[in-house]
């Protein structure tokens, strides 16, 4: 079996389901930095344009999880986990309003796993 790019923490798991009975299907891109930090960002499905400068870690939670193609050069050989975690935040991402933030935690992968990730999925 492959290894997955994105992993999620339950607690993820059950915000997210809250946020799907709020607003519906969900996506999410790794932010790159500016006014955001470099936080995961929860929108609802297509609100969020992607592009070529884009790719698919994976699906979490029936979310596609997206990332700049620059950004995903320097991670390209980490593990993340998409956890969730009390605070604001400063960003525009739909769990924000409910006194909470995702957040990214990483991990290396080893040679072995390199070996055998999933691949990329294709943006449509």
């Amino acid at each position: 079996m492959a290894v997955p790019r994105i992993l999620i923490t339950e607690s993820a798991k059950a915000l997210i389901q809250k946020l799907k009975d709020l607003h519906g299907p969900l996506m999410f891109h790794q932010s790159g930095g500016c006014c955001d930090g470099s936080q995961p960002m929860c929108f609802s499905d297509g609100e969020f344009r992607v592009g070529a400068s884009d790719v698919c870690l994976g699906i979490i939670e029936d979310c596609k999880f997206y990332m700049n193609a620059d950004q995903f050069e320097y991670w390209k050989h980490t593990q993340l986990t998409l956890s969730v975690t009390p605070g604001r935040g400063s960003s525009f991402s739909l769990e924000i309003p409910l006194g909470l933030r995702f957040y990214i935690e990483s991990r290396i992968f080893s040679e072995e796993e390199i070996n055998d990730l999933s691949p990329l999925l294709t943006i449509q």
